[in-house]
């Protein structure tokens, strides 16, 4: 896998982790249901793995780390996995503004690397595995969970790609019992399907090597966004939940013109009945889309 098509990689797991082609570091998110709990960062590391501690401790211990005061004394409570701390508000707005320093990003960046995409990588060779998209399937499966018990019932139906099997074959069969897999898990899991129809769209459209640029959950991945320059998406109220910095920005923009809300960067019910409140407000059509008329009214770009 070049390098382009690593960062297209981690980009389309970005966007299903926090809704954005370069991951919203600062996302914070507690999901009812979630046996992960407290999960943090560009690709969401848990506080039940233990990771999230692992995490922390080390933007800690590295020089310059503008936020380390505030996140220190949590640590312990960290690596014992209390719970507790999925509930803590002053935790959630010290790892929120942690996102702002350099230090952190650079963090996130090189612990997702070692624990996540290194070992997908290593894990996709084993399997005979060569496609940067099957690889990306794979690194997926690091990120949310399941690579051995999904793998396993794709080779027992099957067998493995070294016997003759096309690689292509095997990945979509692999992204089509992770489906059933996450769809028979408790909730949240089961709402998180769409990542396997994702990866199916980008079968269908015959990106087996990542060319960009790609269309993932309504945002586009080309050379332009993985440097950061912006690209809008429509925000509205759908399931799974829109989330990242684009729907904060929302939220944020929407308490600016008096309509408080928590901006916790996730696209729910109350956001859509505040965006609503706001169009109706301004004599837009009420219809919870932020199209280029609301946009202009709440002063976004």
């Amino acid at each position: 896998m070049t390098e382009l098509q690593k960062r297209t990689a981690q980009a389309i797991v970005n966007i299903f982790e926090t809704g954005a082609v370069r991951g919203d570091y600062g996302q914070v998110t507690v999901l009812a249901g979630d046996q992960g709990h407290l999960t943090y960062g560009r690709s969401q590391t848990t506080l039940a793995s233990g990771n999230l501690h692992l995490l922390l401790q080390q933007y800690c211990e590295t020089a310059g780390a503008q936020f380390a005061a505030g996140i220190s004394p949590c640590l312990d409570r960290l690596r014992l996995r209390d719970f507790s701390l999925d509930t803590d508000p002053a935790l959630r707005e010290v790892l929120r503004e942690a996102a702002t320093d350099p230090v952190m990003r650079d963090t996130q960046d090189g612990f997702f690397d070692r624990a996540y995409f290194v070992p997908a990588t290593h894990a996709a060779a084993a399997s005979d595995l060569v496609t940067p998209l099957g690889q990306t399937v794979v690194y997926d499966s690091f990120i949310q969970g399941g690579w051995a018990t999904v793998r396993k019932k794709v080779l027992a139906q099957a067998g493995p790609v070294s016997a003759g099997v096309p690689e292509q074959d095997w990945v979509a069969r692999y992204v089509d019992a992770r489906k059933q897999w996450l769809a028979s898990l408790p909730d949240p899991l089961p709402k998180t399907v769409y990542r396997m129809d994702s990866f199916r769209d980008l079968m269908a459209a015959d990106k087996w090597q990542l060319e960009l640029p790609l269309a993932v959950r309504g945002l586009t991945i080309d050379e332009a966004a993985l440097r950061g320059e912006p690209s809008a998406r429509t925000l509205r109220f759908e399931t799974p939940y829109l989330a990242g910095e684009d729907v904060r920005a929302l939220q944020s923009a929407l308490a600016a013109h008096g309509f408080p809300n928590w901006p916790d960067g996730v696209f729910g019910p109350g956001t859509d009945a505040l965006l609503r409140q706001f169009q109706r407000a301004k004599g837009l059509q009420a219809d919870g889309v932020v199209g280029p008329q609301t946009r202009a009214a709440l002063g976004l770009h």
